[in-house]
């Protein structure tokens, strides 16, 4: 029996099989994740309707399951509010953190390194987020 909280057999998978520097992507409900499918990826589509299972919701449990040692969001126009970003912020800690323009971001995305997208029905604007797999540490290593 799975003892974490994320039980999406796709997700497991990809996970799972997703090692050092891989991408996870989390797409609001907005992104055209058709358009953004590269050689490596699959598309994982939660948003049943518009507002359900937010962006954070699914970061949260992703970091239940997998470590993550940096994150990339679009860069935002001056007058768009980001919030999501401070939220995000706070629930990955000391990780990398990285800012984008559009198309590169667009761009990334695509990569051949990207290996989950998960699409949900987070309506902020400027919520998608792009995670760099980390590694687990051994336990002999936490002692330093």
């Amino acid at each position: 029996m799975i003892k974490t909280a994320v039980i999406h057999p796709t997700i497991m998978e990809v996970l799972a099989r997703s090692g050092h520097f891989a991408q996870v992507v989390i797409a609001d409900g907005n992104l055209p994740v058709g358009a953004m499918n590269g050689p490596n990826s699959t598309t994982v589509h939660l948003n049943f309707r518009p507002g359900l299972l937010d962006a954070t919701t699914v970061l949260e449990g992703l970091i239940e399951v997998c470590p993550f040692q940096g994150a990339t969001v679009m860069k935002k126009p001056k007058e768009a509010n980001v919030e999501i970003h401070e939220a995000y912020k706070k629930l990955l800690g000391d990780v990398s953190w990285e800012e984008m323009e559009r198309w590169a971001f667009y761009d990334k995305i695509k990569d051949a390194n990207t290996t989950l997208i998960i699409q949900t029905g987070e309506q902020r604007r400027f919520a998608n987020l792009i995670l760099t797999v980390g590694v687990v540490k051994m336990a002999e290593e936490n002692n330093f």
